[in-house]
């Protein structure tokens, strides 16, 4: 079995991958440029790119202009760890394809915490006890079911088991990170904490009910058709411990689907800040900024990746966090054994926790490795439908519509000396993991880390054509407020406000072929 003890930090090295063709090199060239951040990848064990391999890469990333066939390696989203298709709901549960016999069993016992029902202490069932007490779900798959999307309540009576709502008020000058400039402070509410948990053990009052209304608005695209798009409202309701703080910022989030997380991490910190264009200096409209946040692991600051606003460094910072806010387990990283419950909750502070025995926390180093390495291999499934001819013309009017100057196509992940599954592979992600201003129709005016109440990180659009198998649903955005792929790209503003009004003045014919090339990523 892999083992999950965390190096120490060192200078990180820019790096990795592809033996492929040969050709256009300026992205290598940016890439030996120090990024103005100085942020690497120390949650990395790397091995430093050849100026050969820089070329190669720069060839085999360069966008593409021939829309004729599929590209090389394009149905093979995820490189080597792309895995076939199924045709149930559990798409996205497979492991890596190029995992080893020994990690696949590392795998699924990785699984196994990923779907642990958790109880509340005290409990005979010592390694599962720790449950809240105030708590979003008993387990991670309860949010992201069969690893997917999660979706707002469908009615009244439908609980919104995988959405919640955050919450913060501003902070002080005092209250920001200085090491992080442009980071803007927040701090938590101080009766609820940064997010709100609608459910609680017994004996204990959950924090609130999240209420959500829609009203519908008719937007009419060039050739008549008719979309409504519903504008939701939200109410955090039957507050359980007094009013929110009078300055609280809330903000909705839908679990998001988890497949390709591992590669995304690997991809360099170096190639990412080097799309980034925060005074858009290209004068294309489009400003893609980093959010820079704090690292529990190596107490520095780093790159932003998860999240959907990029708010934590590395899978395993964001599966503690998710540990201690939905489900209230204290971690190494997170080890408040109340969880996410504030001092102004007494009884859930000096309720009975299940750290302090064997584990110390209520999962321990080795639990959350073992979830961190699961949440890492969750394989992309490979592209379908790649020659096809409405695909391939859809392929067009993406690029054409300018989609790529966020939702940038591929890259190639670091070569990794302990990651095989990651090391040096070309993906087709369909994200630039950086932040953007989609105007105030998506704003939820909450701050997070450098992110403003109108950024938000490029969306991943591998996989997001099988939501509906996987998920039973196609609810799209943080929210879930798009009810289709088209909703979607309509709900776009601000940065993309060029490129969805392009998607309106579209002939119908090329806008169902647009729609056909979503649907087979």
């Amino acid at each position: 079995m892999r083992s999950f003890m965390r190096r120490k930090w060192k200078m990180p090295s820019i790096l990795i991958f592809v033996s492929l063709a040969t050709g256009w090199s300026a992205f290598a060239d940016n890439e030996t440029k120090a990024p103005v951040w100085g942020l690497g990848d120390p949650h990395l064990n790397v091995v430093p790119r050849t100026k050969g391999e820089r070329a190669r890469i720069a060839a085999v990333t360069t966008p593409t202009t021939d829309f004729s066939t599929a590209e090389r390696f394009e149905e093979r989203a995820a490189g080597a760890a792309t895995v076939r298709v199924l045709s149930d709901a559990n798409a996205f549960s497979l492991p890596s394809g190029n995992i080893s016999f020994e990690d696949e069993l590392t795998f699924k016992l990785g699984n196994g915490l990923f779907r642990k029902l958790w109880v509340s202490a005290p409990s005979s069932t010592l390694a599962s006890d720790g449950l809240g007490p105030l708590y979003n779900a008993r387990s991670c798959q309860r949010c992201h079911i069969k690893d997917g999307r999660g979706h707002p309540p469908q009615n009244a009576a439908d609980n919104a088991i995988s959405m919640f709502l955050r919450v913060s008020i501003p902070g002080g000058i005092d209250d920001g990170i200085a090491e992080i400039e442009g980071y803007i402070a927040t701090l938590p509410d101080p009766t609820y904490g940064t997010q709100l948990q609608d459910f609680a053990v017994q004996g204990h009052a959950s924090e609130y009910r999240l209420n959500v209304t829609y009203a519908e608005e008719i937007v009419t695209l060039a050739d008549g058709t008719k979309v409504s798009l519903r504008h939701p409202s939200y109410e955090a309701a039957n507050l359980g411990y007094g009013p929110l703080h009078k300055e609280a910022m809330l903000s909705p989030r839908v679990a998001p689907q988890m497949i390709g997380l591992g590669l995304l991490e690997a991809i360099p910190a170096a190639t990412i800040l080097a799309n980034a264009d925060p005074d858009d200096l290209n004068g294309d409209g489009i400003s893609g900024r980093p959010n820079v946040v704090w690292s529990e692991e190596f107490a520095q600051p780093m790159l932003g990746r998860f999240g959907l606003k990029a708010g934590h460094p590395t899978i395993m910072q964001q599966s503690a966090g998710a540990f201690a806010g939905d489900i209230g387990i204290s971690s190494p990283l997170f080890p408040a054994g109340a969880g996410e419950c504030t001092a102004a909750q007494a009884d859930c502070q000096n309720a009975i926790h299940g750290d302090g025995d064997v584990r110390d926390t209520e999962i321990d180093a080795e639990g959350m490795g073992l979830v961190t390495f699961y949440s890492r291999n969750l394989a992309v499934p490979a592209r379908r439908n790649v020659n096809d001819a409405q695909v391939l013309r859809g392929k067009k009017v993406f690029y054409d519509t300018g989609c790529t100057s966020c939702h940038t196509p591929s890259f190639v992940t670091h070569r990794l000396k302990d990651q095989p599954e990651q090391s040096f592979q070309l993906i087709w992600p369909y994200t630039d993991m950086l932040l953007h201003d989609m105007g105030p129709a998506l704003a939820d005016n909450r701050p997070e880390a450098r992110a403003t109440g109108q950024e938000w990180r490029t969306a991943p659009l591998w996989g997001i054509g099988l939501t509906e198998q996987v998920s039973g649903h196609t609810n799209f955005l943080h929210d879930g407020r798009a009810r289709s792929l088209l909703e979607a790209v309509l709900w776009h503003g601000g940065e993309a406000q060029t490129q969805r009004d392009a998607v309106v003045a579209l002939p119908t014919a090329a806008r169902a072929a647009l729609i056909a090339y979503l649907e087979s990523l």
